[in-house]
């Protein structure tokens, strides 16, 4: 039985390459430098909410009802998905969630910011600023 293939390296963290594809049904193989492409470096949990988007048509409603989880959380990760598959940020990102006075992707603590990074739901570049951005905002 084929396994998923892993995209992150257990030792290091960084992208692997994929070197060598074979073909069951004729025998031919591939060897040369591959990438997994986007959808290929997401973890299990960004899949699971990528599968919940397409299966609600992305409505988002139905996603938090679906996962169990509040409206503002399923904003702030498919805006998190949407930064992990490289599209970068909406222009609108900043924008505020009706009835909040907070922006709904905003992440609270250095722990919350470090938790994403692990989970590979923002980049090195956007941690460090977000972690730049607590220390100007709680002095």
């Amino acid at each position: 039985m084929p396994h998923d293939v892993i995209s992150t390296c257990p030792v290091c963290s960084n992208e692997l390459a994929v070197t060598r594809l074979h073909c069951r049904s004729c025998g031919t193989t591939l060897e040369g430098d591959f990438s997994v492409g986007r959808f290929g470096r997401l973890n299990r949990d960004q899949l699971v909410l990528l599968e919940s988007f397409l299966r609600s048509r992305g409505n988002l409603r139905e996603m938090e009802r679906e996962l169990g989880i509040s409206y503002p959380t399923v904003r702030s990760r498919v805006e998190a998905l949407v930064r992990a598959l490289g599209f970068g940020p909406r222009a609108d990102a900043d924008d505020l969630d009706e009835g909040t006075t907070e922006p709904v992707a905003t992440i609270r603590t250095r722990e919350e910011i470090l938790q994403a990074l692990a989970r590979h739901e923002m980049s090195a570049d956007d941690a460090a600023a977000a972690i730049r951005a607590l220390g100007r905002t709680t002095s």
